[in-house]
């Protein structure tokens, strides 16, 4: 590669966009329509080529390849709930500390106040989770009735 198709590919970087909305977001607008497009011909596909034998062992429920016993409508444990809480504060946390670290020296203090506002509430959300016992997987399971 010279150095001419450098400056070209640098000048071609560097311009600012031309045109209206719609023009900026055709390409965007081209590749949705391009994937549903796709995902609705393959399941098109799939049903009109695909083999329909159907029978009573392939319509039972699959779970793991065990014999699915008692009724789906059990209660589940708190700690299943917990568990979520605990996952999308992770998942918070990481989404918006990656675009605060990428403009953190042009935000100086007010940035850095900022975000020790924030991890100060994610930590409540932690503490709280803590206390009900979410982070204790070797704690036994609770009684639920002494009386019966």
């Amino acid at each position: 590669m010279d150095l001419t198709t450098c400056r070209f590919i640098a000048i071609i970087a560097c311009a600012q966009m031309t045109g209206n909305d719609i023009q900026s977001y055709a390409p965007l607008l081209v590749h949705l329509i391009l994937a549903m497009v796709l995902s609705g011909a393959l399941v098109t596909l799939s049903s009109v080529v695909g083999w329909r034998r159907p029978s009573k062992i392939k319509s039972q429920a699959y779970e793991c390849g065990i014999t699915p016993t008692g009724d789906a409508h059990e209660p589940f444990s708190v700690k299943f709930y917990l568990v979520a809480i605990i996952f999308i504060l992770f998942d918070v946390e990481a989404i918006f500390l990656y675009p605060w670290a990428f403009v953190f020296k042009s935000l100086r203090w007010f940035g850095f106040v900022e975000m020790l506002l924030y991890i100060g509430i994610l930590l409540v959300g932690y503490f709280y989770l803590w206390k009900k016992g979410a982070l204790d997987w070797n704690r036994p399971a609770a009684r639920q009735d002494r009386n019966s």
